[in-house]
């Protein structure tokens, strides 16, 4: 059994892995250009995920339908397991594996992003998902585990994190979460802060 000291220590390394990354540093931009592009076309970013992931997923909708760092207009945005009803019904009517793929069937638009995140990166739900959004002309920005998995050869804007750790993985993507939100929050509201 690691102590908890260690798993601070390697939490800390992991994030340091990323911060001297300037590719990946680039790539996150790149994600929240691609949500303020959208948002400016009147479209709308979905998320996608399942157990810690699925948790992420709702709450990356949850930092730009409600509000991040200040008050001001919601921002379209869905995470596809969220309506229990329709994960349910599709699980039993049809097979798990479908269940974000269909409900995007029915929602997604040209020019729209998904946002896909599995540490694995091989999750089969969050694979048909992605197909379903880009042959429908979506946007796939995907979050990751360092090798990317099968999700690294269908995203548009890959975010890997660099580690094999569950833990470590599941923690760097909630500091990209938290980063792109307040990136999407002051390009497109910035002039309604304060002093």
């Amino acid at each position: 059994m690691r102590s908890l000291e260690e798993i601070f220590g390697e939490t800390i390394a992991t994030k340091q892995r990323v911060l001297q990354d300037p590719s990946l540093l680039a790539t996150a931009r790149a994600a929240g250009d691609a949500m303020v592009d959208t948002y400016r076309r009147g479209g709308r970013v979905f998320f996608c995920g399942n157990g810690g992931s699925a948790a992420d997923a709702q709450h990356f909708a949850a930092e730009l339908s409600g509000h991040f760092i200040f008050d001001r207009p919601p921002l379209a945005a869905e995470a596809l397991h969220a309506n229990t009803s329709h994960l349910t019904a599709v699980a039993n009517d049809y097979d798990y594996a479908s269940v974000f793929a269909r409900a995007l069937e029915g929602s997604v638009r040209p020019g729209d992003v998904l946002v896909a995140i599995s540490t694995s990166g091989n999750s089969e739900s969050v694979l048909r998902a992605v197909e379903v959004a880009r042959e429908r002309g979506a946007t796939v920005v995907a979050l990751t585990g360092a090798t990317g998995g099968k999700l690294k050869d269908h995203a548009d804007l890959l975010l890997n994190i660099p580690s094999e750790d569950t833990g470590r993985i599941q923690e760097s993507h909630i500091v990209f979460i938290h980063a792109i939100s307040e990136h999407v929050e002051f390009t497109l509201f910035g002039d309604l802060v304060t002093e």
